[in-house]
Formats: C-alpha cells, sequence, structure tokens
C-alpha cells in the first residue's frame, strides 16, 4: 500500500468513525428531545464514555463528549421511584420551608445494597422544584416515546440511506427470464471448502456436481429433481435439502431443453447471506444472475422487513459468534470470514473501501452507505432487546406499567403504582457486563485477527 492508498484508508476509516459517532448523536437526541418535549429536566448529553474531552452549559443541561466513542447517554432526572422503604424518616423541611426527600441506604444483600445505592445515586440530583419533572411519573406512552426515541432514530437512518441507495443506484435481486426462472451466472468447476475462502481450483479439488451435469453460465434452471423450479429460493433449497443424493436437473439453453445428472454433495455452508451460521446442506455449485433493481419507499421497507428477521436471527447467535471471535484470538482456530465486529472493524472496512482501486467512485459510496445504515439498522434493532439497561428494558417496564394499571381500573382495584425499575438493575448489571466483554472480544478481534470484506 503506498501513500496515498495509506491516507485513503485512514480517511476513509476516521469518516466511518465520525459517520457512527453523529449517529450515535443523533440516537442520543431521539431520546432528549422527547424527553424535554414532555417536560422532563436532562441534566446531560453526552456522546462517549469515561473522561470528559470537552463539555459546554446550556440552561440546565451539560452537552460534551468523552474519551471513548462506544456509546452516549442522556442523563433524565428521576429514572428510578423512590422505594417505599428508602423513603421511611427520611422527608423533611428545610429552613425555607421546602419539602426535601432523602433517600435512605439499605445495606441488606448485596443486590439490595446495589439498589439502595443506585437510587440513593439518582436522588440526589432532584431538588425539591423537580417534582413534577421526574421521569418515572411521566405517563406510560411517554416513557415510551422516550426510551424508542433513540432506537428509532438509528433505524430511521438505516432507511434514508437505504432508501437513497436503492432508489439512484439500486439493489442487487435475481435476474429473471420472463418465465421467472433462474439463470446461472457462475457455474463452480470444483468444491471448495467454504472456510478456505479461495477462488482458485487445485488439483486435489473434487469436481462441482453442477459440471458434472454438464451447467454453463446462461443456462435457464427449469426443474430439479421432476419439481418444476420458478426461482433462485426454491432451486436452492431443493438443492440444501438433498443432501448427497441423485440430481436431474432440467434446464434450457439456447432455447432448447436439456437434462443433467449428477449427485450432490454435502458441505458446510451459511444459512443465508444474512446469517452466516455453517450447517451441512447440500451442494450443486451455481450462483444465479443478479440486477440492480430499483425502489422508492414502500421497496425500501420490503428489504429492511427482510433484513429484521435475519438481524433478529443474527443476535440470537451472537453470543457463540463472539466465541468464536475469542478462540481465534488465542489462535484455537481461525476467524470465520463472517464474524461480526466492532466500530474498530467496521472503520477497517470503510478505509478498504476507500482506497479500493477495484471499485469505482460510485460503488465506494454505496459501499459506505451499506455499511453505514447497516450499522445503524443492527444498533437500533439491538436496543430493542426488552432488558436493561437497553432501551427496551426501559419499554418493556413502562408497557407492563400501562398494562397492570389498565387491569386495575378494568377490575376496580387501587392503583398499583409506577413500576419500579430498580428492582430489576441486578439484571441491568449482569446484561451490561455481558454487553461490555462482548464488545472488548470483538474490538480486541479487529485488532489481533481482523477480518476484510477485499
Amino acid at each position: 500500500m503506498d501513500a496515498v492508498d495509506t491516507l485513503l484508508w485512514v480517511f476513509g476509516a476516521l469518516v466511518f468513525v465520525v459517520a457512527i459517532l453523529a449517529s450515535i448523536g443523533l440516537h442520543e437526541l431521539g431520546h432528549m428531545i422527547p424527553a424535554k418535549a414532555f417536560g422532563g429536566k436532562v441534566t446531560q448529553y453526552f456522546i462517549g464514555f469515561g473522561p470528559t474531552v470537552w463539555s459546554t452549559r446550556r440552561g440546565e443541561t451539560e452537552y460534551g463528549v468523552k474519551a471513548i466513542p462506544l456509546g452516549g447517554y442522556v442523563k433524565i432526572v428521576g429514572m428510578l421511584p423512590p422505594g417505599a422503604a428508602d423513603l421511611a424518616d427520611e422527608v423533611t423541611v428545610d429552613a425555607a420551608g421546602n419539602t426535601v426527600t432523602k433517600v435512605r441506604k439499605s445495606n441488606t444483600g448485596l443486590f439490595t445494597q446495589l439498589i439502595s445505592d443506585a437510587r440513593a445515586a439518582e436522588w440526589e440530583l432532584v431538588g425539591p422544584e423537580d417534582s413534577d419533572r421526574l421521569f418515572y411519573k411521566m405517563t406510560w406512552w411517554k416513557k415510551v416515546v422516550v426510551m424508542a426515541g433513540g432506537p428509532t432514530v438509528n433505524i430511521l437512518i438505516a432507511f434514508f440511506v437505504f432508501w437513497a441507495i436503492f432508489a439512484t443506484y439500486g439493489n442487487a435481486a435475481e435476474a429473471r427470464p420472463d418465465s421467472g426462472r433462474p439463470v446461472l451466472a457462475e457455474v463452480s468447476d470444483c468444491v471448495i471448502p467454504y472456510e478456505e475462502q479461495r477462488l482458485e481450483c487445485t488439483d486435489s479439488d473434487p469436481v462441482s456436481p453442477a459440471a458434472e451435469a454438464g451447467l454453463e453460465p446462461g443456462d435457464v434452471i427449469t426443474s430439479f429433481n421432476g419439481v418444476a423450479v420458478t426461482s433462485w429460493d426454491q432451486l436452492r433449497e431443493l438443492i440444501r435439502a438433498n443432501a448427497d443424493g441423485e440430481a436431474v436437473i432440467g434446464y434450457e439453453r439456447d432455447g432448447v431443453a436439456l437434462t443433467g445428472t449428477t449427485s450432490t454433495t454435502v458441505e458446510l455452508r451459511p444459512e443465508s447471506e444474512e446469517d452466516r451460521t455453517l450447517r451441512e446442506v447440500g451442494f450443486l455449485g451455481v450462483t444465479p444472475t443478479t440486477h440492480l433493481e430499483s425502489g422508492g419507499p414502500l421497496y425500501t421497507v420490503q428489504q429492511m422487513d427482510e433484513m429484521a428477521v435475519e438481524t433478529v436471527k443474527a443476535m440470537a447467535n451472537l453470543p457463540g459468534k463472539v466465541w468464536g471471535v475469542a478462540k481465534a484470538i488465542v489462535g484455537v482456530q481461525e476467524r470465520d470470514q463472517d464474524s461480526p465486529v466492532s466500530i474498530v472493524g467496521g472503520s477497517r472496512f470503510s478505509g478498504e473501501i476507500v482506497s479500493s482501486d477495484e471499485l469505482e467512485v460510485t460503488e465506494k459510496v454505496v459501499f459506505f452507505g451499506s455499511l453505514v445504515a447497516g450499522f445503524n439498522f443492527f444498533i437500533g434493532m439491538f436496543n430493542f432487546i426488552p432488558l436493561l439497561p437497553l432501551d427496551g428494558g426501559h419499554i418493556a417496564s413502562a408497557l407492563w406499567e400501562a398494562v397492570r394499571r389498565g387491569f386495575a381500573r378494568l377490575f376496580g382495584r387501587p392503583d398499583p403504582g409506577y413500576v419500579d425499575a430498580a428492582k430489576l438493575l441486578p439484571v441491568a448489571y449482569v446484561v451490561a457486563s455481558c454487553l461490555l466483554v462482548l464488545s472488548a472480544v470483538l474490538i480486541v478481534g479487529d485488532i489481533v485477527v481482523p477480518v476484510s470484506i477485499s
């Protein structure tokens, strides 16, 4: 890599980091703006964690940047309600005649102490004038709007970026003749193990079943083992389910109907383009022709709906994937090229995209935009997981509050009051610790055993 390529790589990496930090800032605005609109008191708005690099105060809110660019936060006063036991004998009147509430600390048990300490720290920021501005006193739907605002902003960023790409550049889609049947773009000459990630065949590689059947690029697949084929997805599932069985393939070449016979082989292959979990499936060795398909807002929503399903699957597999990265770090195995990455890995990808000599400027912009949009979509979806300290945990608490208060009104029972999120803090600490470990593993992995998009 020469000096120009190095500068381009650094520029691409920095632009990605800036884009993600901007996304984090917009995420936090998604919380802060509705919180203030509903009368809540926001005392801090920060991008990053750790030591403060810069800050300034505007009104009652301190705005700033911290040293570790791995997130951000807004401090909304009164997130935790005072517990009944904590309020005992702690309500006093100051010299000016104002009622002052102090939260009494408890020391009966580790988790009780954690909850009490967190509640006490929360209420140290609450003054008598804040009584009507506390977050926990907001109606349930306002809490949902405030907490859903952040991840919704990330999903909207992804939507608008994807929409711009799909509308102007297009989206790779399967190319089909008028019949709707799949057209082959490539036919593998041999079977290369997926883990080896190489393009060239060697003398030891077996001939691919597709080549053995006589298939060629441009052939239109019409049937598989007597089943009429109407789409690539259907053909793909038929092949994968065939294991190492015989395969009779009907196809058309230059308008002439032909038949090829072979046997598929069993290989480790990813579940899908989005879910890269490997499993043993039938393998033929063909790739469909694709074209760029344009679309507007509705098309973008449809594509993101499919992405959402795959993202949920990816989140379910995330712990196992990160464990694979951990093993790669210590040299137990090679890192899967489709493993998850941190912001460090994303910046590497961006650097490779910008410095690539094989991509046109338009393609670089599209790849970069897709990378940023993908990160935002994942961040948004991930934050909706209904566990504290994620936004979804607060949303779940607010919804539960609405449900139990609704049932109380329906059956004429006393109002059960606000949901005490402080009781879930032990869960939040465990989840936060796990997220910290997962993030650390991915960051170290992206430095020690990085993956490449080239």
